[in-house]
């Protein structure tokens, strides 16, 4: 009977260290998917700010343009203290207000004739 009780202990153990390592491997694996995430976000919103740059954003849509600027650095200045979450955040911002001043710079060209 002492050794049907010793194999159930080792059994509950095994389990017990199966779930733990489980859990690290889980843990570890969603740490590193925000800086991934991140850089996504990050380059679409960069490539949108470019282009809003190049349409003349600065001056036909000032407030859109320097918005999504400023959020794109701030971005970049949460990520590298490893904040992704507010990284991510400040990111998405970052394009929405890019894609408007890009928006609001097509339809001034448009309205100049263009």
């Amino acid at each position: 009977m002492n050794v049907n009780r010793n194999v159930r202990t080792h059994g509950r153990r095994v389990y017990k260290a199966l779930g733990v390592v489980a859990g690290l491997l889980l843990a570890s694996l969603t740490m590193g998917c925000g800086g991934v995430i991140y850089s996504v976000k990050a380059s679409s919103a960069s490539s949108k700010l470019e282009t809003a740059e190049a349409l003349g954003a600065e001056r036909l849509a000032p407030y859109e343009y320097w918005y999504a600027h400023e959020h794109l650095w701030k971005a970049m200045e949460e990520a590298a203290t490893a904040d992704y979450g507010d990284a991510i955040d400040f990111a998405d911002t970052a394009e929405e207000y890019a894609e408007k001043a890009i928006k609001l710079s097509k339809e001034a060209h448009e309205g100049a004739g263009r």
